[in-house]
């Protein structure tokens, strides 16, 4: 009876922590606020700059249509629904699928991308950048453009 009890214990542990496991591998991307020489705006959870592209319609991501834009301008992507940090408005955030079936995070309908040029979180110096035909904004927390 004690085999089984402690064989059942076990079983259950395991499985709870598999459960933990999957979530959090399936956690979403955070999006939060920085203050920048440029103003406040939308960084990712390691704190590096988020874009958005002009040549982009609502929720529709037009830079993996041009050949190279995603090896500059990579998209931010979510496992799971994107986290808004404080300041972010939660009701703003979404995702879009693109090729290959990963899905893409939107703020405001903008789908969003990094900059393989920044080195670090903050870096502002290719906020509104003219690059694959059009210019690359930052966001604030009401999903306009900082230029």
């Amino acid at each position: 009876m004690r085999r089984t009890s402690i064989l059942v214990a076990t079983t259950a542990l395991l499985a709870t922590s598999a459960v933990a496991v999957a979530s959090a591998s399936s956690s979403g991307e955070r999006i939060q606020l920085r203050t920048t020489r440029v103003g406040t705006i939308l960084v990712n959870g390691r704190g590096r700059t988020v874009y958005a592209f002009t040549r982009d319609s609502r929720n529709r991501d037009a830079c993996q249509q041009l050949s190279g834009c995603t090896r500059f301008w990579p998209p931010v992507t979510s496992a799971g629904r994107p986290i808004a940090g404080s300041g972010v408005k939660s009701s703003l955030l979404g995702t879009i699928t693109i090729k290959g079936g990963a899905k893409q995070v939107t703020y405001a309908g903008h789908p969003l991308y990094t900059y393989s040029g920044d080195s670090g979180p903050g870096q502002t110096g290719y906020v509104n950048a003219s690059a694959f035909g059009g210019h690359w904004p930052a966001l604030n927390a009401s999903g306009q453009e900082v230029k």
